[in-house]
C-alpha cells in the first residue's frame, strides 16, 4: 500500500488521577509493547471517541468510567520511512464509577503511580507531553471536550 493511501488511525487514552496517582498500564502487545502509558486504544468504526474511551478502560483495567474533558491531543508516529504506525490520539480525563481493577486485554500490568514518578518508568513517547500538562509545565490550559 502506498503511503498516500494510508491515513492515521484514531485512538483515545484515559487519564485517571486519584490521590495524586495516575493509573498506568504496561502495554503487552502492539505499538510500544513493554512501555507504560495511560489505558487506551483504537476507536472502532462507528464508535465515538468517548465510547471508545469507556470500552478501552473496561477492557484494559476492568473499571467503569465517566469520561470528562479532553486533556491532551497529539500524534504517535512509529519508526521507519514510511512509519510503522500513525495514531492520532485524544486523551480524556476520567473518573472511576465502578468495576474491579485488573489488567486485561493488551495490558501486561496495571499500577497506580505517583504523578511525580511516572517519567521514571519507560513510557511511550506521548506520555512525556501528557505529563508536562499534568505536572503544570506544558501548555497553560488543557484542551476542552469537543
Amino acid at each position: 500500500m502506498k503511503t498516500s493511501d494510508r491515513a492515521p488511525i484514531p485512538g483515545v487514552g484515559v487519564v485517571i488521577v486519584r490521590d495524586g496517582e495516575l493509573l498506568l498500564i504496561r502495554r503487552g502487545r502492539g505499538a510500544n509493547k513493554g512501555l507504560w502509558a495511560v489505558p487506551g486504544g483504537k476507536v472502532e468504526y462507528g464508535e465515538t471517541r468517548e465510547a471508545a474511551a469507556v470500552r478501552e478502560a473496561r477492557e484494559e483495567t476492568g473499571l467503569e468510567i465517566a469520561v470528562g474533558d479532553v486533556v491532551w491531543v497529539g500524534d504517535a508516529i512509529g519508526p521507519g520511512d514510511p512509519p510503522a504506525w500513525h495514531f492520532t490520539l485524544v486523551d480524556y480525563a476520567a473518573s472511576v464509577i465502578g468495576g474491579t481493577l485488573h489488567a486485561g486485554d493488551d495490558a501486561a500490568e496495571i499500577e497506580w503511580v505517583a504523578l511525580e514518578d511516572v517519567l521514571e518508568r519507560p513510557v511511550t513517547p506521548t506520555m512525556v507531553d501528557l505529563m508536562k500538562l499534568l505536572l503544570g509545565s506544558g501548555k497553560s490550559r488543557p484542551f476542552r471536550k469537543t
